[in-house]
């Protein structure tokens, strides 16, 4: 018998639009195509048959039309259960007439499949078919895919507006029982332009954190969004994530992003949907750069994992002192969803130098709260766990969490904190006995000054990072004290010190930078860990206007010109800070010290007391 070819066949299942979903029965699930693509004629259509319907279950994860079917006049006729709680139905959830459903994105694949959520009718958008009879699912894959290949009867809306994008993203004409022709103007979501400082402050922390050949994961939004200006600096990034907007266009065109590093899909943009304007649409239409996945490989924390040096930046709504993250609730209030949050910082983690960053402001839109928070909130989800974070970023810094203890934990996240909550955060940290009980905080005017950072290299080409000392380098201080023979101790303390404790310590790196300044060079290993290996600060007298300068070089790096740089660099900030000279003392055994002072380009003046020379220069 001759095969009636697939072009008469696809004849035959076109519809008009409001015939196509007299089949869906009352009582039955329908679900509703992803976020830009999904099909509004389809959505439209259901939406008048409702009063012709009776709990009818209408199932999807985002989605950006209205959402009637979620009015309080469809409570009989419709209910509505959500993989993301989106804009448009948040209400809904939280007035109890709309379900949310916590799971990974991951996972929900494998849920349809398996019958768990058994899905009736699919309600998707496709573009028109090729030569073989394949239409592209386009730009949403996610869990549209899985829901098409589950469902009992599949209802697409044929937009001739839908970009063929490749990968794993067909469905064949043959699998599609009811067709709908459209030419709508598919939905356009217009970048979110951050229009606060703060955005553009911890996306400038975030983006110091990339490097070179990474593979990124950032979402869409604010803080991913104004991240894109500080990467114009970096080469050949790689792109594996769940979504992607006009922001990666940008990346691409500049030749920022070629994805020649990739240890997965090397060449290839690998997403499972896009949300953007008509122009990223355009660009990938039929484009080889670019593979749509299923939600279940893109998302699924071992693919990603096999990504080197993945990074995934994802948003949060509070991280408690511990370093837990809830990211889908407010409270008790349902904001969003755990989504791909937990499966791509779950990846990076277990990727081979990867890197899983958490970002939030730090306080809620009008300051009222702080979203750094001792315990979090009652009803608050953990959506990411203390042990899969490496950092959180706040407009006020960077805190890294891997490998580090409660105590450091605490510390670091309470330096990141808004200032007006530091003490209160501290005082529960002391409570809760994560910290010891005399901790002390920096002042709370201390700002952090970061363009003080540099680099400098010596000879043997030893590379030093010196940077401002910070609350968290209490350990490696301590560390780098007990690593200094009996000689370079007595020489900085002129007696034999034999500890550095806590008590001590912690004054050494609680700074104001301002009167009180100490750096400290750091050597980076080849796995990128960090030891001091020198410091020197200098404590301001207010009556004189002098400060008593001080430093001290390991004994491994010594006569390598380190502490004399280190001397002029001190000189160099103590002048941008108004400050008239330094004073010094210094044992008359120990001439290294001496010279370095001599050879400053100062006029020295010292007065031999006993054993030891006091020293005073001005500048």
């Amino acid at each position: 018998m001759e095969q009636i070819p697939w072009q008469e066949r696809y004849k035959h299942k076109l519809y008009l639009q409001q015939d196509a979903l007299k089949c869906i029965k009352k009582g039955q699930r329908v679900f509703i195509g992803s976020a830009c693509a999904e099909p509004q004629l389809l959505v439209e259509e259901l939406t008048n048959l409702g009063s012709q319907l009776s709990d009818t279950e209408i199932i999807h994860t985002l989605t950006l039309c209205s959402a009637p079917y979620v009015e309080p006049g469809f409570i009989d006729n419709f209910r509505y259960s959500t993989f993301y709680v989106g804009p448009n139905v948040r209400q809904a959830v939280s007035e109890g007439r709309a379900d949310y459903i916590p799971t990974f994105l991951s996972d929900v694949p494998a849920i349809f499949r398996s019958g768990r959520i058994p899905i009736d009718v699919a309600l998707i958008q496709v573009s028109p078919p090729d030569k073989q009879g394949f239409c592209s699912y386009g730009i949403s894959v996610d869990i549209v895919k899985s829901a098409a290949e589950s469902a009992g009867i599949v209802i697409a809306e044929v937009n001739f507006r839908m970009p063929r994008t490749l990968g794993d993203s067909f469905i064949h004409v043959d699998d599609i029982d009811i067709l709908v022709a459209s030419d709508r103007p598919l939905i356009e979501v217009n970048p979110v332009i951050p229009d606060e400082e703060i955005a553009f402050q911890i996306a400038e922390k975030t983006a110091e954190l990339i490097e070179d050949g990474d593979t990124l994961q950032m979402g869409i939004g604010r803080i991913p969004y104004a991240i894109f200006p500080f990467l114009r600096d970096k080469k050949d990034l790689g792109i594996h994530t769940e979504v992607f907007g006009d922001g990666t266009i940008k990346l691409i065109e500049s030749g920022i992003i070629t994805c020649k590093k990739k240890t997965l899909h090397p060449g290839k943009v690998v997403a499972s949907f896009c949300m953007g304007s008509r122009y990223l649409y355009d660009f990938v239409d039929n484009n080889p750069f670019f593979e749509f996945h299923p939600s279940d490989y893109t998302s699924d924390p071992f693919i990603i994992s096999q990504n080197d040096r993945m990074v995934a930046i994802n948003a949060a709504i509070e991280v408690d002192l511990t370093g837990q993250v809830c990211a889908d609730s407010a409270g008790h209030l349902f904001y969003g969803g755990i989504g791909v949050h937990c499966d791509f910082i779950r990846g990076a983690a277990r990727s081979r130098g990867g890197k899983s960053i958490i970002v939030l402001p730090s306080t809620t839109g009008d300051g009222s709260k702080s979203r750094i928070v001792p315990h979090l909130s009652e009803g608050a989800g953990v959506v990411t766990t203390r042990g899969d974070v490496h950092y959180v970023i706040t407009e006020y810094g960077i805190a890294n969490l891997r490998g580090r203890n409660i105590r450091h934990r605490a510390m670091d996240l309470i330096r990141i904190a808004h200032p007006k909550f530091r003490e209160e955060l501290l005082a529960a940290a002391k409570e809760y006995s994560y910290i010891y009980p005399d901790q002390v905080l920096p002042p709370r005017t201390a700002q952090y000054p970061k363009n003080l950072e540099i680099y400098k290299t010596f000879k043997d080409n030893l590379v030093i990072f010196f940077r401002p000392v910070k609350p968290s380098d209490e350990r490696t201080l301590q560390e780098f004290f007990y690593s200094l023979s009996d000689g370079s101790i007595y020489r900085r303390y002129f007696t034999s010190k034999k500890t550095l404790l806590h008590k001590e310590a912690q004054w050494l790196v609680n700074l104001d930078y301002r009167e009180q300044m100490a750096i400290v060079g750091i050597k980076k290993d080849e796995k990128g860990n960090e030891k001091i290996i020198t410091v020197g600060r200098y404590l301001l007298d207010r009556t004189t206007n002098m400060a008593e300068v001080d430093f001290t070089v390991g004994d491994q790096y010594q006569n390598k010109k380190v502490g004399g740089f280190l001397l002029e660099y001190l000189i160099q900030i103590a002048k941008e800070q108004g400050i008239s000279g330094f004073t010094a003392e210094a044992l008359a055994t120990n001439p290294a010290m001496l010279k370095v002072f001599y050879k400053s380009g100062c006029v020295i003046k010292s007065i031999l007391d006993g054993g030891s020379y006091s020293i005073s220069f001005r500048f």
